[in-house]
């Protein structure tokens, strides 16, 4: 049998929420270890949405001004109904004059890995290293790997994904089907897109699609919609998702400006899934950490996109959980003394982002079901009335202030 290594803090995934909290506890002066299962670091998902809330959070870890160099902030956020044509609410975003003030850009996802994971020390990193089990092993986690190998952890700390390992053996319940499923790619303008520097939307007959650009070459688009239960066949396709994804916008009255970006995406660049999120009340009485492990990100609130607010939230979680830590372990080493300090500080993590992850997912399948609306009065009352009452929302959710590194 292989020695087991030994990890003071060792991290399940080198997603947004990992990648977060490894960055926020090394600026507090404590390592960790990133178990990534992938060969590569993961940059799936192309680009996402980032509102104030985050930018904070990328503020707070020191990255925030290197990303604002590489991508545009958006000027407005705009609702259309793809019914009429017509735009139905608007909302200027003035040019920020101070930290917290609102401020919205679509960020290359792999720029925002790759950024973060930059602030490590080397050999912070693992690639290649998928956790398979997690046994007791006295005060410590062991951890077997895929490889044979094992580690042992004082605090574990997961944030890999929605079908989280971590997760399954705090007892988290599994994520639900949506019964809505997604589409999402970008469209590249070597010579520049002119698109307007908005987050431009349309809700449709039970989808929902929108365009945002990322930089002068770049836009980034998504389209959301409710599953007839025969999806399967074309999510497994990229060039028919693409035109699955057109045919609906045909079919409407979104505008051709937006069609043409769906129509110039290389089908390398068009990705598409299903849509699950974990119960928001599940959320409340579930066990989020326990003794000395927990969990962030998707791993902890999966939840559907209609916010904006998944890689919002797991980046806020990064920072909460990094000040946890650092209060309950501030001078460095850990000690073996430290073991209740340790389940002091996750439970305050847990406490903290509890409420916070329950308003966000709930709010999520609020909207989407408002958003989607198939029938003719939920979308007139999605168009005619509520329109105002959702962007705002947006903006009153990445309002929330959850404090300093």
């Amino acid at each position: 049998m292989e020695l087991s290594n030994h990890e003071d803090i060792v991290i399940v995934g080198a997603g947004l929420g990992g990648l977060s909290v490894a960055v926020g506890l090394h600026r507090l002066g404590l390592r960790s270890l990133v178990l990534e299962s992938s060969d590569i670091l993961r940059s799936s998902g192309f680009a996402l949405t980032i509102w104030t809330n985050a930018w904070r959070a990328l503020d707070a870890l020191g990255v925030g001004d290197s990303l604002r160099q590489q991508h545009v902030r958006l000027e407005g956020v705009i609702s259309c109904s793809a019914l009429s044509g017509s735009v139905t609410s608007k909302i200027a975003i003035k040019e920020p004059k101070k930290p917290g003030d609102r401020e919205v850009r679509c960020l290359r996802r792999n720029l925002l890995v790759e950024t973060l994971a930059k602030e490590l020390p080397d050999g912070t990193i693992r690639c290649s290293s998928k956790v398979v089990a997690i046994e007791e092993a006295g005060k410590l986690k062991l951890l077997h790997l895929a490889d044979g190998s094992t580690l042992k952890a004082k605090v574990l700390i997961g944030c890999d994904g929605i079908n989280s390992i971590v997760s399954k053996w705090l007892g988290l319940k599994a994520p639900v089907f949506s019964g809505r499923c997604a589409a999402r790619g970008f469209a590249m303008y070597p010579g520049g897109h002119g698109i307007k520097r908005e987050f431009a939307q349309y809700f449709g007959k039970g989808f929902r699609a929108g365009v945002l650009p990322c930089d002068d070459e770049m836009v980034y688009w998504f389209f959301t919609w409710t599953s007839d239960g025969n999806d399967e066949e074309t999510m497994e396709d990229a060039i028919k998702v693409r035109e699955f994804v057109i045919g609906k916008m045909k079919n409407s009255n979104v505008p051709e400006e937006v069609i043409q970006v769906i129509e110039k995406s290389e089908p390398s660049s068009v990705a598409s899934s299903h849509l699950r999120y974990r119960s928001p009340f599940h959320l409340l009485w579930g066990d989020v950490s326990k003794g000395n492990v927990c969990v962030t990100g998707d791993a902890f609130h999966p939840m559907t996109p209609d916010l904006g607010q998944g890689g919002c939230s797991a980046l806020e979680d990064g920072v909460v959980l990094a000040k946890c830590l650092g209060e309950a372990l501030c001078g460095g080493q850990l000690k073996e003394d430290e073991e209740s300090r340790i389940e002091a500080a996750l439970q305050k993590y847990a406490r903290a982002r509890r409420w916070r992850a329950f308003d966000l997912v709930a709010t999520s399948i609020m909207l989407g079901f408002i958003q989607e609306g198939g029938n003719g009065f939920l979308a007139l009352l999605r168009d005619q009335v509520l329109s105002g009452f959702m962007l705002n929302k947006y903006f009153s959710e990445a309002g929330f202030d959850f404090g300093k590194l």
